[in-house]
């Protein structure tokens, strides 16, 4: 978690954050989506709607009263398929004519290790995922999407979540919950795989940005800073992890008590998640173990 900022715009109002960009605040706030889904307006004539947010009436009415005379929906983009982000694409692709774009279903991109766990039982944490999501048009890794006035590039950017996508949109880039200004982004095993999010990041610092537009909370102004923080944060998290485990075996729900000892119970459970994700990696880098199957409640050793 980050030191607090003043992000905290009205809901359900159409901010332009620069020439051709509008920001429409969700009214979802909670400890897992700050002040609520950003949703964002690209384009001055055919609007791209990215991320339609939440099964919400009023969310959906102020994205339609948002269109001003000769614009319309012509493209809804879903940057991956959590309960915040993906259950309005329907009713608005409903409202509007307007096709869906996502890359694949709820399940698409899914690491074989978290699809071996999710088979063993292992269910879901954080957001909620939208299983019955499914895009009308399947969009791939380097694919481009163009508007009169707009053009936008697809990253596939697993981590958070197997089906996340980034989109680039010249020197900027929606970044969607995989880099965010206001926390760390959530990395919870089935739907979330650490080694897929560490690549991620490191793609995504191969590029120059000028800035982020998160789907949470205000614009990255500084991205490289930011992506570094995010590689130091996990390395750190990592570390501590290993040290804790050179006193010999333990579990999840042990090492969390030692390294997240600032957390507040609201967050705990997703503390947990993020630190098994780190033992998932490790394991498949061959520096823990499990004595048993790999699994949320085994107890792991350092192999170093």
């Amino acid at each position: 978690m980050q030191a607090p900022d003043d992000f905290n715009p009205p809901a359900g109002i159409a901010e332009t954050l620069e020439p051709g960009l509008r920001r429409i605040l969700a009214p979802n706030p909670s400890p897992m989506t700050y002040r609520g889904t950003n949703t964002y307006l690209l384009g001055d004539t055919d609007v791209a709607v990215i991320d339609p947010g939440p099964a919400n009436e009023a969310h959906l009415q102020s994205i339609l009263a948002a269109l001003g005379p000769g614009q319309r929906i012509s493209h809804i983009l879903v940057s991956h398929s959590h309960l915040d982000h993906s259950p309005l694409a329907r009713p608005l692709a409903e409202a509007t004519g307007a096709p869906v774009y996502a890359f694949g279903d709820a399940l698409s991109g899914r690491s074989a290790v978290m699809t071996s766990l999710a088979e063993a039982g292992l269910a879901g944490g954080g957001e909620g995922i939208d299983i019955n999501f499914a895009p009308d048009i399947s969009l791939s890794d380097g694919e481009t999407l163009t508007g009169p006035d707009w053009q936008l590039e697809v990253i596939h950017t697993p981590g958070h979540l197997g089906n996340h996508i980034a989109l680039a949109w010249g020197d900027a880039c929606f970044t969607a919950d995989h880099v965010m200004g206001w926390a760390s982004s959530l990395v919870s095993p089935p739907d979330g795989d650490l080694t897929d999010f560490m690549a991620s990041c490191r793609r995504l610092a191969a590029r120059d940005w000028r800035v982020f537009y998160p789907g949470h909370g205000a614009p990255v102004a500084a991205p490289a800073t930011r992506l570094a923080w995010l590689i130091d944060h996990r390395t750190g998290r990592e570390a501590a992890i290993l040290a804790e485990l050179t006193a010999g075996p333990a579990t999840v729900t042990e090492l969390t008590a030692r390294i997240y000892t600032d957390t507040p119970p609201s967050l705990r459970a997703a503390a947990e998640r993020n630190v098994f994700a780190h033992l998932v990696d490790l394991a498949g880098k061959s520096q823990v173990a499990t004595d048993g199957p790999l699994s949320f409640g085994a107890r792991f050793r350092n192999l170093r």
